[in-house]
């Protein structure tokens, strides 16, 4: 992938309406991508809407799209939502699956990290039977905030090859560095255990990346 396909994405990117825009470069391995991520995150009188779309450009074609949104409604307890949340996407090797989630949402907090946690049934369209999804995210400032950690982590269960169940973790912790209000630099590593096709070992794909907050 040229850096003039690289700069001409990234300026594109600037004319779109959300909350952040990333840019990654995935080489590892047999694998050589750009990837886009635009997120939007909006709370309001009922809870919150969080979506985000990823695309994967191979050769400076989009080889892949995958989005996901997730709506939480606040609940009369404390810390505590109800979430509805729906997976879908579509690759050059075919469909990857649509998933329906509900569950809630319970807010941990331990000292000055607030966890919020997700405990989900999911349901994949095909599947043999119903699943189960754990899902969380961080966001902790350093160097008075001008370097950021944060991520997710989500573990499931979904069917296997031999009629059973397989417990799939992906984990992507990101780490950024303020260059201004608006743009950042960083590195995500996504780590993950029987999320690649075919891939049963743990597997580490880094990043290099740059951000757009709107």
């Amino acid at each position: 992938m040229s850096i003039k396909k690289v700069i001409l994405l990234f300026s594109l990117a600037l004319t779109l309406v959300g909350q952040n825009f990333q840019l990654h470069y995935e080489a590892s391995e047999d694998r050589e991508y750009l990837v886009s991520t635009l997120e939007m995150f909006k709370p309001d009188d009922w809870g919150s809407t969080f979506w985000f779309v990823d695309m994967e450009y191979d050769d400076g074609e989009m080889s892949l799209a995958y989005w996901e949104i997730v709506r939480n409604l606040t609940l009369p307890i404390n810390n505590l939502s109800a979430t509805v949340q729906y997976n879908d996407g579509v690759a050059n090797f075919g469909n990857l699956g649509k998933v329906w989630l509900a569950g809630i949402n319970y807010f941990l907090q331990i000292g000055d990290l607030g966890l919020p946690v997700d405990l989900l049934y999911r349901n994949l369209a095909g599947s043999s039977s119903a699943d189960f999804q754990i899902t969380t995210s961080w966001y902790i400032p350093l160097m008075g905030e001008k370097v950021e950690f944060s991520g997710f982590l989500d573990i499931w269960s979904q069917d296997s090859g031999d009629d059973g169940k397989d417990i799939v973790f992906l984990s992507e912790p990101q780490l950024w560095y303020h260059l201004g209000k608006s743009l950042s630099v960083g590195s995500e590593v996504e780590i993950s255990q029987n999320f690649i096709f075919g891939k049963s070992d743990i597997q580490f794909l880094p990043t290099l990346a740059m951000r757009w907050q709107f």
